[in-house]
């Protein structure tokens, strides 16, 4: 890290030849992807770190897949587009170009063990970077894997470095090797330890208390519909995505329609065989109880469904470690005018990462106070507005800052493709995964050049000191 130069290994300027490289090798990886066998092997290696349902760990596989494809051939270069101003006289020009850092650094967590970190190398790789990537060691086997198939598909083998270790070993890499910049995906308080250690050179997607509002429109046909993308958004991977929903404004129209009962029915469909509902990697089954316990201890707040340990009703979730939790999709409600008191705010906010959520009914006359609850919020990462009513969903997204938000009647807060950005917002050290803008905010700085080669000017003669 500490020999790789502040240009980079490539840049506008230098070795420009290298983004047709990554071109190429986005185009194999894509290809090599394609093979149904090796979608089965990434798929199942996935399983057998991260207890993931089949279509999870599928769809971490053909998420990386499609957004090779949309780099391959000459889309890498893209990456790199620059961009002319005028200047004042003939010869001068200023020239806008995207610089690589140089020794940067990738840290990614378990629950995405393929999809973040390999999308993540990649596109530090198509700026110029030379990173080192650390992954959750729990999980590491699976990038391992991924960076063994991008070296046969023609990356250099020392472009990049792949670090199998602990927080603290990795922490005293990155000091000890300066890294220029480094992209952590995690928990907000190891985030925060980095960005004094690291001197702020880092950009973080960290925790995220996802919220979803459902608007006053509320549509009999649609109803199914809308429970079972607020289920799936809750309770798919038991909760353990940064997007998950961790957070329900109901309003009272889709309230009076069933809504939260056809969620409840349709998270009781989760067993622990299909891993629909699956071990919580994160959280213990005394911590979860510990956290619901604080929550229903508001004054009003109820438990709408769930509440207690999978081996209740799967005796096959005794086998699970009890470093683990197994828990049943978990919702308790709380009253909207006891949500904004102080008081109780930072105990509901308190994201559990695992099945649980928490359901705010409301109606016209507290939308303002639902909105305040989403600006007192810390995270800013995903979010829905579900409704087709313009006035509201404008009211609502005008007041409102989340990086990645959904609005309409299908909107959602997870399952984010690799065609639009995702990250969060309101940060000045947002990160960003996906897209060109996402691939030169986290891997570029801006660089501009002024040409200025004359001629000189006719008749210039030597001014006045000035």
């Amino acid at each position: 890290m500490k020999n790789v130069p502040k240009s980079g290994l490539h840049s506008p300027l230098k070795s420009p030849e290298r983004y047709r490289l990554y071109g190429d090798v986005a185009a194999l990886m894509a290809q090599a992807m394609r093979d149904p066998a090796v979608e089965a092997y990434f798929t199942r290696l996935i399983q057998r770190v991260v207890p993931k349902s089949v279509i999870q760990a599928a769809g971490e596989v053909t998420t990386v897949r499609a957004w090779l494809e949309s780099f391959a051939g000459d889309g890498v270069r893209q990456c790199a587009r620059s961009f002319g101003v005028p200047g004042d006289r003939a010869g001068q020009i200023s020239q806008g170009y995207r610089f690589p850092f140089g020794g940067v650094a990738i840290i990614t967590p378990f629950n995405f063990p393929l999809e973040i970190p390999s999308i993540q190398m990649m596109s530090s790789l198509f700026m110029g970077n030379r990173p080192l990537v650390k992954v959750d060691e729990k999980v590491a086997v699976v990038m391992e894997q991924f960076v063994r198939l991008a070296i046969h598909c023609g990356m250099p083998a020392e472009d990049a470095d792949y670090l199998y270790s602990n927080g603290k070993v990795c922490n005293e890499v990155l000091l000890a090797g300066n890294a220029r910049m480094t992209l952590f995906t995690g928990s907000q308080a190891v985030a925060e330890h980095l960005v004094v250690d690291l001197k702020g050179r880092v950009k973080l997607e960290d925790a995220g208390f996802d919220w979803k509002i459902i608007g006053p429109d509320a549509d009999p046909k649609l109803v199914d519909y809308v429970a079972w993308q607020c289920d799936q958004d809750a309770y798919a991977f038991s909760g353990q995505k940064c997007s998950a929903q961790s957070v329900m404004f109901v309003h009272k129209n889709w309230a009076e329609m069933g809504l939260v009962k056809k969620v409840e029915d349709l998270a009781a469909r989760r067993t622990l065989r299909d891993l629909t509902c699956s071990p919580v990697l994160s959280w213990t089954n005394e911590k979860i109880l510990a956290h619901i316990d604080n929550v229903l201890a508001i004054p009003g707040a109820r438990l709408a469904f769930g509440g207690r340990p999978l081996a209740e009703t799967e005796p096959e979730a005794a086998k699970v470690p009890s470093c683990y939790g197994a828990f049943q999709p978990t919702a308790v409600e709380v009253p909207i005018e006891q949500a904004i008191k102080e008081e109780h705010f930072g105990t509901w906010t308190e994201e559990l990462f695992g099945p649980f959520q928490i359901i705010i009914r409301y109606g016209d006359e507290d939308l303002d106070k639902v909105l305040e609850c989403c600006e007192r919020m810390e995270a800013h990462l995903t979010a829905a507005v579900v409704s087709n009513d313009t006035y509201f969903v404008n009211k609502v997204l005008a007041a409102t800052v989340n990086g990645t938000t959904y609005a309409g009647y299908l909107a959602r807060t997870t399952g984010a493709p690799q065609n639009h950005w995702f990250g969060p917002s309101n940060d000045p050290r947002s990160a960003g995964i996906h897209t060109i803008e996402a691939i030169q905010l986290c891997w570029s700085g801006h660089r501009e050049i002024i040409y200025d080669q004359g001629p000189m000017p006719a008749g210039w003669t030597t001014p006045t000191a000035s």
